[in-house]
């Protein structure tokens, strides 16, 4: 059966062969009408660009890579990626995913290979600091590096990010203002290999703190527990060891604040009956246990990496090279104003 190829297609929907090319491959520069047209055609003739033909006329891969701390199950992770696929498939682009670059041996492999193979047309990294000489690796490959929520805009062409600090910031002072005296933070430990976005809540917590020092009667503590699948159970024994259990809990990431609440009922504990807590990213099932939390958008966050990246894959400039978003304080029912002299309750 004799397959028809890009002439034929260009007759049928009397265009040049060069629109019909640009109808695959830059989609952007072809009015929706025309590309509508070329489809037709293509689909009645059973035609199709070969995708390494145009890698090879035109030296890209269609591929990018995302870089990503922890896995592509982690909420943040699936929103950003879902994000960058929303922009990105459209284009024409895969997206090669990298998991657990926290791991020494995963990033010396990345970082290594990567500038040798250059099988990507860009580098997307999320939430983490990459290293001086990795950035210098990664600029052997002579792509476009983009960073989605990273501690630093500085190793990166063009970059997003919520300011995490000011987020936890708002969320302690914000259990400060509602009157609470004993304020916990609960938080994973630091990986020491790897600085990431998440580490600025902590600081942000205690510039709040601090503050309020000299105005508020508070007595605050950062309550660090170790990385892993059990950091839930073991943020619970560190709150529950307290002499004096705390009358507001600011937590890391909602996925912490969740089982926390769950686990401190078992205990006798109700939030906000006996004691305010609140989140920070806004996740999966927050709205559920009516959460109040920092909210975030990773998706949103990956879809504008996504437009910044195929900019300057285009040669195109960017006005905002790198964004700043102000986290969102949301209010729902696990806090409340702490009474004067109000007994605890159990």
């Amino acid at each position: 059966m004799h397959k028809k190829g890009i002439r034929e297609v260009a007759h049928i929907a009397g265009v040049s062969i060069s629109t019909v090319s640009r109808a695959f491959t830059r989609p952007e520069l072809v009015s929706e009408k025309t590309r509508e047209r070329v489809m037709e055609a293509a689909s009645m003739l059973d035609f199709n660009i070969s995708r390494s033909a145009t890698a090879l006329k035109s030296g890209q891969t269609f591929r990018v890579a995302l870089l990503m701390n922890e896995e592509v199950t982690s909420w943040f992770n699936t929103q950003v990626f879902t994000g960058l696929n929303s922009v990105l498939h459209d284009a024409g682009y895969d997206i090669s995913l990298f998991q657990h670059i926290d791991d020494a041996k995963n990033r010396e492999s990345f970082f290594v290979n990567l500038p040798v193979l250059r099988n990507v047309d860009a580098v997307f990294v999320a939430s983490f600091a990459i290293e001086p000489n990795e950035v210098e690796q990664l600029r052997r490959t002579h792509v476009p590096i983009i960073g989605i929520n990273t501690p630093s805009s500085s190793a990166f062409d063009a970059s997003i990010s919520i300011d995490d600090e000011a987020g936890m910031f708002r969320a302690a002072q914000h259990m400060i203002n509602l009157g609470h005296h004993k304020i916990v933070y609960t938080c994973s430990a630091a990986e020491e290999s790897l600085e990431a976005s998440i580490d600025a809540r902590g600081r942000g917590f205690v510039r709040a703190c601090e503050a309020a020092e000299g105005t508020h009667d508070i007595d605050w503590k950062v309550l660090s527990v170790p990385r892993g699948r059990d950091f839930a159970d073991a943020a619970l024994a560190a709150v529950l060891s307290e002499e004096t259990f705390p009358d507001a809990i600011c937590c890391q990431m909602d996925m912490m604040a969740i089982p926390l609440i769950i686990k401190l009922q078992r205990h006798g504990y109700y939030s906000p009956r006996d004691y305010s807590i609140i989140g920070f990213d806004d996740s999966s099932y927050a709205d559920t246990v009516d959460l109040t939390t920092i909210r975030q958008d990773p998706f949103a966050m990956g879809a504008t990496a996504a437009k910044k990246g195929l900019k300057l894959l285009h040669g195109e400039p960017l006005d905002e090279p790198h964004s700043i978003v102000e986290p969102r304080l949301v209010l729902r029912g696990t806090d409340a104003r702490l009474e004067p002299d109000r007994p605890l309750e159990r």
